[in-house]
């Protein structure tokens, strides 16, 4: 049917279901869904863990679907949201992820487990050291070799600033969304600072290939502990004054005291962890239920909530930054001489020094890096604290130098599950505190 762009009254088209649909990826109607089991579009909660009238949210004729990012600046990456809205009131909400997809599972299975941790440092880029950390446990629980006692301290140390910047860029990022830009500023500051260490210590400011099988790449540079004394400090400072710039603000606390509320049932049946689970009361850190390397030799608090809303969020994660300095001031004090990676020479190359020196060294050298080592027939999972929860890598050895099958149990990509019971019954102008306050990497949710 041909129209006339001048007619002032075009004929109305007629539009079928068909034509606007977007496959599985479309909201379903809100009549097909079981509310008394759901919480969201999509989610499906065990039985008695919620009851009905507590989720249910009194639905008018009028409601819009909309759609928030991928391309939104404060998604924190390619995230897209499926809104359904009655006025400024969120009903349903639907993540959907994908758009990041780099495939780094499946190239898991392509590299050597010496090049691995090269490739799953690039998931969270945020703490990239926790994914190199994760991988090399796995792949040790299969070789069944235990590092040395100083490369156990040096990945705890090397851990724990990693999430004191991890936390200091969620600070940062969190009050630019909440309209705190002097918060953007003060973040990346003291972020620096850790930057700036690890640079000086792997060569690199992010996705390291630090943390490696048997070890760690290098030993701490000459006079660490005067740097880490400074982060130490200077951090710890600056945490009071954040204290003091948020926490009694008035616009700050109205846009995260009651909002993105969670109970502790909801996100235990939705399998979150780390500050969101924390701050539902659940005192679940895997340095404390579950420790690893030498957590169990130093002393620090599980920081939990009371209300799961979005000032709980914030002020777990201000606490775990002080908690993070006071481990790594306990690393200081406790660190062992010795070396710094396992001296077997089927697992780890020749010092550099020798390779100059000796024909055995360099044919030894070149054999690790280009055909990697053999790795026992099984299979593992081992699981680590992030800044953003578990994070675990299972692994499966077919007894050859390449993994079988790797898998990263991603908790941003776990958490994103929350977000559906975060929004529901609240205001669209809260969504983007909401989403802030779960801290989703995309890298990792896209793995």
């Amino acid at each position: 049917m041909n129209e006339d762009p001048l007619d002032p009254h075009p004929p109305q088209r007629s539009w079928s279901p068909a034509e606007t649909s977007e496959g599985s990826q479309e909201l379903a109607p809100a009549g097909a869904l079981r509310l008394d089991h759901s919480v969201a579009s999509v989610l499906r909660i065990p039985e008695g863990a919620l009851d009905a009238g507590q989720i249910d949210v009194e639905r008018g004729e009028d409601t819009m679907i909309i759609n928030m990012g991928p391309q939104h600046p404060s998604t924190h990456g390619v995230l897209r949201l499926m809104l359904e809205l009655e006025g400024e009131t969120v009903l349903r909400t639907k993540p959907v992820v994908g758009y990041l997809h780099t495939g780094m599972e499946k190239t898991a299975e392509e590299l050597t487990y010496v090049q691995g941790a090269t490739n799953v440092t690039r998931m969270d880029y945020l703490s990239p050291l926790h994914n190199e950390l994760v991988f090399s446990l796995a792949t040790e629980a299969l070789l069944g070799v235990q590092v040395p006692p100083r490369a156990v301290w040096i990945r705890m140390l090397m851990s724990e600033l990693n999430r004191m910047s991890s936390h200091l860029m969620w600070m940062a990022t969190n009050g630019m969304d909440l309209g705190s830009t002097s918060m953007m500023i003060y973040g990346f500051r003291e972020r620096e600072l850790v930057l700036e260490f690890f640079q000086k210590t792997t060569g690199l400011r992010m996705n390291h290939n630090y943390v490696r099988p048997g070890g760690v790449a290098a030993d701490l540079p000459d006079g660490w502990e005067d740097d880490v004394e400074i982060i130490c400090d200077t951090v710890l400072e600056r945490t009071y004054e954040y204290d003091e710039l948020l926490t009694g603000q008035p616009i700050f606390r109205e846009r995260t005291e009651a909002v993105g509320s969670l109970s502790a049932e909801v996100a235990v049946a939705l399998s979150a962890t780390g500050p969101i689970l924390r701050s539902t009361g659940v005192p679940w850190d895997l340095r404390r239920t579950m420790p690893y390397l030498a957590y169990d030799e130093v002393d620090f608090d599980v920081i939990v909530g009371t209300y799961g809303d979005n000032f709980d969020r914030y002020s777990i994660r201000l606490n775990e930054i002080r908690e993070s300095v006071r481990i790594v001031r306990q690393v200081l004090e406790k660190m062992p001489r010795g070396d710094y990676r396992l001296q077997d020479a089927k697992v780890t190359p020749p010092p550099r020094r020798r390779i100059d020196e000796s024909m055995e060294a360099l044919i030894h050298h070149f054999k690790v890096f280009t055909e990697g080592f053999r790795v026992p027939e099984g299979e593992v999972y081992v699981a680590v604290e992030s800044p953003r929860g578990e994070l675990g890598c299972y692994l499966v050895s077919d007894g050859t130098a390449k993994p079988y099958r790797c898998h990263i149990r991603g908790p941003s990509f776990v958490n994103l599950q929350t977000l559906p019971a975060l929004l529901r019954g609240g205001l669209i102008a809260d969504a983007v505190a909401v989403i802030s306050s779960v801290d989703p990497v995309m890298g990792e949710v896209d793995r």
